[in-house]
């Protein structure tokens, strides 16, 4: 059965498959499950959440690269707002938080490639790391922060709760 015959377009893909709900319409929006009903849209919930994840992820790989390794020449200086002389003083600073983002990056990675309950759990737990220290930093550091590290923390927060 294609996709424009209603059938499941990520049958195809590798991976644990859901048990076949009790009832299958191709013409029905939502399919009947033994635990419910359904919606084809919520099929891509999880994909939507591991894709936030990984933004989140790669967000604190750059941040991790800029603070302890390009901190001093020019793109890192962009990246802080900071002068020479304010990059050499704050340096050691900076490579102290790089390295806590580098840690909060390999922890979503971890989430996401270990399985579930492990994973989720690791997930939701460094995803909260990622949303606390954003509050904080926008309320003693720089507001900022608040829409570029807890904001997408929060949805990714969200989509792996509504997907789990």
């Amino acid at each position: 059965m294609t996709v424009s015959e209603g059938g499941d377009p990520f049958s195809a893909l590798p991976g644990p498959r859901r048990p076949p709900s009790a009832v299958e319409s191709p013409s029905a929006p939502t399919r009947r499950a033994t635990s419910g009903t359904v919606r084809r849209q919520n099929a891509l919930m999880p994909l939507t959440a591991d894709i936030l994840v990984a933004l989140v992820a790669l967000l604190h790989l750059y941040t991790m690269v800029m603070e302890m390794f390009l901190w001093q020449k020019p793109i890192g200086r962009r990246f802080s707002g900071f002068d020479a002389r304010l990059a050499r003083d704050t340096a050691v600073m900076a490579a102290n938080q790089g390295l806590y983002n580098g840690f909060l990056a390999a922890g979503l990675v971890w989430g996401l490639v270990a399985d579930d309950p492990t994973g989720f759990r690791v997930r939701v737990f460094f995803l909260s790391c990622v949303v606390i220290a954003g509050i904080y930093g926008a309320a003693t550091a720089n507001r900022r922060i608040l829409f570029a590290q807890a904001l997408p923390g929060a949805l990714a927060l969200s989509a792996v709760l509504v997907s789990h």
